[in-house]
């Protein structure tokens, strides 16, 4: 059973950081790449950041600079390190599994407000 369980999030002042994790099971984890989406309230989602099985990144323009994608292939975990984080960043940031099936989870809420 394919499982993606993201934690990390939560609400935090601007200028300050997070880290979020995605935890994965039920597929062969360092085959897959791994994203980051966001989605706000009354937007779509977006892709936030991505890291191949090889290990290149991707990062939204928004982002650069500020966030680092990274991965533990044996704790079978993807991370998003957030820092100087501004109130445009608040949305609900998801983990996708993309490679031989796409898997997503649940989510988790970041909200940045003072």
């Amino acid at each position: 059973q394919v499982q993606l369980v993201e934690s990390g999030g939560g609400l935090v002042q601007p200028g300050g950081s997070l880290r979020l994790s995605c935890a994965a099971s039920g597929f062969t984890f360092s085959s897959y790449a791994m994203n980051w989406y966001r989605q706000a309230p009354g937007k779509e989602r977006e892709l936030v950041a991505a890291i191949g099985s090889g290990g290149s990144t991707y990062y939204a323009d928004s982002v650069k600079g500020r966030f680092t994608i990274s991965r533990d292939n044996a704790k079978n975990t993807a991370y998003l390190r957030m820092s100087s984080l501004k109130p445009e960043d608040t949305a609900v940031y998801y983990c996708k599994a993309s490679g031989r099936g796409v898997y997503w989870g649940q989510g988790t809420q970041v909200i940045v407000s003072s």
